[in-house]
């Protein structure tokens, strides 16, 4: 006969013991353990994903476009820009007349230059040279432009002193006389070569910088001044177009004195 307060499942221990889970339930519960995991795995992924494909994007791009270039490779550039641009300027300059300067003494007697030749150990005195064109050359045998345009000065004055009509005279500009003296013996040089230093030569020309030249007359006059380099064959014409000023300038007047006056270019 069945009690009929007791209970539906059997009991022990005072507990009603409940009836154990079936396979299928197990199975499911093994089911939705799965995927919950694989949520989880899924959740927990997604930004790991999300950040590799990131990386990977950078990396593609930083192989796909050039870096960026930093400050001293522009730097770099500019100079060479630079330098490019001045080789082109030096091989393709006009010849020394159209590089002339303005200055005050063109049309003036030339300043003196005076004083003992670095090269000879004479005595020198520009006035000397009347009745001849010279060149006086303002130089350092530091400056990179005149011991480009030496060689140039060099051929000038030995086809000119053949002939008697023309010559060169160097003064120096802030170098060292012993420095001088040994650059013209190795380059063959002997014409004269005044020490500027503390002569007042250079105040007296106004020269700010080297090299420069200055073309003085048959009769003493200043008629050109060149900036920078000048060539042997750049000079002639130069000389050969002063020339025929003064001598248009002399048959205009009639004074005939060789003076520049308004004819000096």
């Amino acid at each position: 006969m069945t009690d009929p307060q007791a209970p539906d499942g059997p009991r022990r221990h005072g507990r009603v013991l409940e009836d154990p889970p079936s396979a299928d339930a197990d199975a499911d519960a093994d089911a939705g353990t799965r995927a919950g995991d694989g949520g989880s795995g899924v959740a927990s992924s997604g930004p790991a994903a999300s950040g590799d494909e990131g990386t990977g994007d950078a990396a593609g791009l930083s192989e796909g476009r050039p870096r960026r270039r930093g400050p001293i490779f522009f730097v770099a550039l500019g100079v060479a820009v630079v330098l490019a641009v001045f080789v082109v300027v030096l091989a393709t300059r006009e010849p020394s007349q159209d590089r002339r300067a303005d200055s005050p003494l063109v049309g003036e007697v030339a300043p003196p230059v005076r004083g003992v030749s670095l090269t000879t150990g004479d005595e020198f005195d520009l006035d000397s040279l009347r009745g001849q064109w010279v060149v006086v050359n303002f130089f350092a045998t530091w400056c990179v432009p005149c011991r480009v345009e030496h060689p140039e000065l060099l051929s000038f004055s030995r086809r000119h002193a053949q002939i008697g009509d023309a010559s060169v005279v160097s003064v120096v500009f802030d170098d060292e006389p012993g420095e001088v003296q040994q650059y013209f013996e190795d380059n063959d040089s002997t014409w004269p070569v005044i020490d500027g230093s503390g002569t007042g030569v250079a105040l007296d020309y106004a020269v700010a910088a080297v090299p420069e030249s200055f073309i003085i007359s048959p009769t003493g006059y200043v008629v050109a001044k060149v900036t920078g380099g000048v060539t042997s064959v750049g000079l002639d014409q130069l000389i050969d177009q002063l020339s025929g000023a003064e001598s248009d300038g002399a048959g205009s007047d009639g004074a005939g004195s060789g003076s520049p006056g308004t004819t000096t270019p």
